[in-house]
């Protein structure tokens, strides 16, 4: 046989059954395209973590959702229940609560699935909360990721429906309760507030169709829309690349970090069994909405100590802080502003505020740059700041929501803690907002100290003419790199109100603009110039009369050669 023939195919050497397989799968799907994933770099910090808990809680979320809806069933049609727990037989109660209790004593591992879909809703909007907290403590929505940043905080609002919704399926007396304000809410919004009623409830609450109203959109349509965000956010994040903190080799043009295959693969599986792991036990040891202890729902009842879910405790709280406030318009209709302002205009507000921050503080900043490197919270005191007085906000009226339950477990007067509640929705934020701000100021002015003169060691040494002096470590490299990598804010400079004698069209608008930088960016502490860092240099070889210090040489170089880096980075 020559070089030229082909030789027969018995003689050919197979491939191995893998190869064949990935053959065949590849020339139908395309996945060698997607061979740059193997090779995706994923930045190392604990914070990141949040975002991961939340995606692994959803996908339990859908597992023991998907097994529920083979029990429950979701009708508000009468039914007596004769089931095996005893106080609640011979009661007349909706077939959603019958078959609620069904699943929680008669299906095997009914209660558990239960618990666990509940404990993972819970957790997976917690682990949102914090996500978004943390990304705009660094301000990772900044460009190009303004509309992940948006993708992200829908997906926050609409879980929290979601978990209402669900919550309120089993038409128990407490979830009843919550509908029933939830109602009122929807009827005190003026003009429209009858027609969207109407569309949500069917009718008079409870009415005959809310139930199956709210079943559909709990397993369907929020669901399907959740998965569309969550694919779209992912894909995002794998466009834009990850962000990541700022430290050695880390520049706005890579990511330092480990590849997704094999390192992060192995890692994040264990990581979503261990979230997996720890939901089961909180849904097999830790009960949660026992709902055959509410009973039915009934209109003319109400449980003593009702508690929504803590993601819906603020709203509670805002409706029992807010004062009585009712006054009708001509036409005769009445507007509750008793209800409209804590439960539709604070809500409203306070959403629009975080979901537009990435475009207000583009608009007053004029940066249009590229940012992949994140600030730590004390490199922007303000935002800082702001961010924790909002969280200050929200569990003043979140300890609101409970003013009974405190009442009665520490033998104070109901009234006393309205107030309380009332005053500290004004002032505890703002007492937040300074402190946070000057602790920030504080953190900043001590990184620059350990630019100048090293880390404190709490070490006295005396030198050979009497002084004392504490012994400084010198910083590392890398830490010295990120403490001089961190960008230096600066407010915009003053407008002119006029040129040439010709008054500036836009002086208002850019007024507005410097006043707002003034706020975000103004009073911060400046990193040390390269010349201060030579001058600390000098003052440590040259320091107690000629005798130099054992340690300030070291510290102050390692100082001055850390900025090297930094020049690199950028």
């Amino acid at each position: 046989m020559t070089a030229t023939e082909t030789a027969p195919q018995a003689s050919r050497e197979q491939a191995p059954k893998g190869e064949r397989i990935a053959d065949w799968t590849d020339q139908r799907l395309g996945i060698y395209n997607f061979r740059f994933m193997v090779r995706k770099v994923f930045p190392e910090h604990w914070s990141f973590m949040f975002g991961e808990i939340a995606l692994y809680s959803f996908v339990l979320l859908i597992l023991t959702g998907i097994w529920l809806t083979l029990f429950f069933e979701p009708s508000m049609a009468e039914t007596v229940y004769d089931g095996p727990y005893v106080p609640l037989q011979g009661v007349v109660m909706s077939e959603a609560y019958a078959s609620t209790l069904e699943i929680s004593f008669e299906v095997r591992g009914g209660l558990l699935i239960r618990q666990m879909h509940h404990w993972s809703a819970l957790v997976m909007t917690a682990a949102l909360c914090l996500h978004t907290l943390r990304h705009f403590l660094t301000g990772s929505f900044r460009k190009p990721r303004e509309a992940n940043w948006l993708i992200g905080f829908t997906m926050l609002i609409l879980v929290i429906l979601e978990g209402f919704f669900g919550y309120s399926l089993p038409d128990d007396l407490l979830s009843g309760t919550g509908m029933r304000i939830a109602s009122g809410i929807t009827l005190a919004v003026p003009v429209v507030g009858t027609y969207v009623h109407m569309l949500a409830f069917g009718g008079e609450f409870p009415g005959m169709d809310l139930v199956p109203r709210l079943y559909s959109m709990h397993i369907l349509l929020i669901p399907a829309i959740v998965f569309i965000l969550v694919n779209v956010h992912l894909a995002l994040v794998i466009y834009h690349k990850h962000t990541q903190f700022r430290g050695p080799g880390r520049t706005e043009n890579n990511v330092v970090g480990e590849p997704f295959v094999p390192n992060y693969t192995a890692k994040a599986g264990g990581f979503f069994f261990l979230v997996t792991g720890t939901l089961a036990l909180m849904g097999g040891i830790a009960q949660i909405n026992p709902v055959w202890a509410y009973g039915p729902y009934k209109a003319d009842q109400i449980s003593q100590g009702s508690q929504p879910d803590w993601y819906m405790g603020f709203l509670e709280g805002a409706l029992r802080a807010m004062p009585a406030w009712e006054f009708v318009i001509p036409g005769g209709y009445t507007v509750n502003m008793g209800v409209l302002i804590p439960a539709v205009i604070l809500p409203t507000v306070m959403i629009l505020v975080i979901m537009l921050w990435p475009f207000l503080e583009s608009w007053v900043t004029g940066d249009k740059r590229e940012h992949h490197l994140l600030d730590r919270p004390r490199d922007h005191p303000t935002r800082t700041a702001f961010g924790c007085a909002f969280v200050s906000l929200y569990l003043v009226l979140f300890f609101g929501g409970a003013n009974d339950v405190l009442a009665e477990r520490f033998s104070l007067s109901l009234n006393a803690i309205t107030w309380a509640v009332r005053i500290g929705v004004f002032v505890v934020p703002a007492l937040t907002y300074v402190v946070t701000r000057r602790i920030c100021l504080a953190l900043q002015l001590r990184d620059r100290d350990k630019l100048l003169h090293g880390r404190e060691t709490g070490r006295i040494r005396r030198l050979p003419h009497g002084e004392f002096i504490e012994v400084h470590e010198p910083l590392d490299q890398g830490s010295g790199h990120a403490l001089l990598s961190r960008q230096d804010y600066k407010p915009l400079p003053a407008p002119a109100t006029e040129a040439g004698g010709v008054p500036n069209p836009k002086a208002r608008k850019e007024i507005l603009r410097y006043r707002l930088s003034r706020w975000l960016y103004g009073n911060q502490i400046a990193k040390p110039t390269e010349q201060e860092l030579r001058q600390a240099l000098e003052h440590a070889e040259h320091a107690a009369d000629g005798h130099p210090s054992p340690n300030g040489h070291a510290e102050a170089r390692g100082a001055v050669e850390a900025r090297e880096p930094d020049r690199e980075a950028h």
